[in-house]
C-alpha cells in the first residue's frame, strides 16, 4: 500500500521565493503525515497569469536550480511530483514537471500547452516517462495532457501504475451538482487503463482568475477516493499493485483486447 498525498496549493504569480516556500513546507507536512508520494500544482514555483512572455521566462529555472534539492532534502524517500517553469538549455521556457526520488530526478516538459500557454511556453517533444521509484513506476503528466487517451493509454502500455498530474484548471461552469469535466476525464482514464490517477489543481485567485480546486484521487477502477475540500489535501491509500491487472471479466482485458490490426 502507498500513501498518496496532493497538495492544493495557492502561489503567487512572481514570487518565486514565496511559492518554493509554500511548497517545501507542504512537501515536508504530507510527509510527515505519513505519504510515500506527494503531487503539487503546475507551476508551483511560478505561478499562471503571467503578463509577458518576458514575465514567465523571468520565472523560469534550469533543471539544476538549488530549489530541486531544497524540496528532494523535505520529501526524504518520498517522491514528489510537482510543475515549475523551466528554462531550457535551448534557451526555450516549457511548461515542466519534475520527479524527484531517492533515485535521482526526471523532468517532463509538457506537450498539449491549453490557450494563452502558447503564447508563453515551447510544447515539449517527448512522451510522458515513466519511472521506477522505490514505491512503484510512475507515469507524469501536466494539466491538459490528460485530454488525451493516448498519452494515457501509452503510460498504462509502458506499466506505470500511478499517473501523477500536476493541474492548474481554470474555473468552468457545470451542471448544478456535478464535477467539473477535467475529473470526469480523469476518471474516465483511470477506469479504461485500470491505472489510478492523482491529479493535484491549485486554489487562490490569480490576477482574476478562478481554479475549479478539482484535487483528486482516483483509484484503478475509475473513483475517486480523495478530495482536497476540507484541508486542501487529497490523500488516499493506494494498492499500486492492481494496476497490474487489466482483467475486467473472466473474458476481458483492456490492453489485451485491444484491436492493433484495426488501429494503433
Amino acid at each position: 500500500m502507498v500513501t498518496v498525498s496532493c497538495c492544493e496549493l495557492a502561489p503567487q504569480v512572481g514570487d518565486l521565493a514565496g511559492n518554493v516556500r509554500l511548497a517545501t513546507l507542504a512537501i515536508e507536512a504530507a510527509v510527515r503525515d505519513g505519504a510515500d508520494v506527494v503531487v503539487l500544482p503546475e507551476l508551483a514555483t511560478s505561478g499562471y497569469v503571467f503578463e509577458s512572455p518576458d514575465e514567465a521566462r523571468g520565472l523560469a529555472v534550469g533543471r539544476d536550480d538549488a530549489l530541486f534539492e531544497r524540496w528532494r532534502a523535505a520529501a526524504g524517500s518520498a517522491v514528489v511530483v510537482a510543475g515549475f517553469a523551466e528554462l531550457g538549455d535551448d534557451g526555450e521556457v516549457y511548461n515542466s514537471a519534475v520527479l524527484l526520488h531517492p533515485g535521482g530526478a526526471v523532468v517532463y516538459r509538457k506537450t498539449h500547452l491549453w490557450d494563452r500557454e502558447k503564447l508563453f511556453f515551447t510544447p515539449g517533444a517527448e512522451l510522458p516517462p515513466v519511472v521506477d521509484t522505490v514505491v512503484g513506476r510512475i507515469g507524469v503528466m501536466v494539466c491538459y495532457d490528460l485530454e488525451f487517451p493516448e498519452l494515457t493509454r501509452s503510460v498504462a502500455l509502458r506499466g506505470a501504475e500511478l499517473l501523477a498530474v500536476p493541474t492548474n484548471w481554470p474555473w468552468g461552469d457545470r451542471p448544478a451538482g456535478q464535477p467539473c469535466g477535467e475529473i470526469i476525464i480523469a476518471m474516465a482514464a483511470a477506469r479504461v487503463n485500470r491505472l489510478p490517477i492523482a491529479c493535484c489543481d491549485r486554489r487562490g485567485v490569480e490576477r482574476g482568475q478562478r481554479w475549479n480546486q478539482a484535487t483528486a484521487v482516483i483509484d484503478e477502477q475509475g473513483w475517486p477516493v480523495a478530495d482536497a475540500l476540507a484541508d486542501g489535501v487529497a490523500t488516499a491509500r493506494l494498492d499500486l499493485t492492481r494496476a497490474a491487472d487489466k482483467r475486467i471479466s473472466p473474458r476481458n482485458d483492456l490492453l489485451a483486447d485491444r484491436r492493433t490490426d484495426l488501429y494503433p
